[in-house]
């Protein structure tokens, strides 16, 4: 599961890291093995619209072509929303809310630079802060 701000910091300059640079290679090898809530699109289109020089641009050869790559696009469902509740109820955001849903239906794990939401939610395993490191997986 990608969230948002792994995305963002493929194209916006100041932002860059190697773990999001990793991230992208892999997604781009091999989209299958990812997926995002459909909020994600909605959701970085906002953030470039606010902080990039050419967002439009960007959106369209960045972040469209990563959406019709076969990385799994999940809507928002009952199941979904009942269990984003429970976790918004435990201090996270709605939209983080729906990333960790997301991860725990997928029996996944949510990638994010957002330490204060990992932390929220650390102590169920559903997320790394890729901030502080990889996936041991990876």
């Amino acid at each position: 599961m990608i969230d948002a701000s792994v995305a963002l910091r493929w194209y916006i300059e100041d932002e860059r890291n190697a773990n999001a640079d990793a991230i992208h290679e892999r997604v781009v090898e091999d989209p299958e093995s990812f997926a995002v809530p459909e909020l994600f699109g909605y959701e970085v289109f906002s953030v470039l619209f606010r902080v990039h020089p050419d967002p439009l641009k960007t959106f369209r050869e960045g972040i469209l072509p990563l959406l019709s790559s076969g990385i799994l696009r999940y809507p928002l469902t009952e199941g979904i929303a009942h269990r984003a509740a429970t976790f918004a109820e435990q201090g996270l955001t709605g939209y983080d809310s729906f990333y960790v849903a997301l991860a725990e239906e997928l029996n996944a794990l949510w990638l994010t630079f957002d330490s204060k939401a990992h932390t929220l939610v650390q102590d169920h395993h559903l997320s790394v802060d890729l901030g502080v490191h990889m996936p041991e997986e990876w």
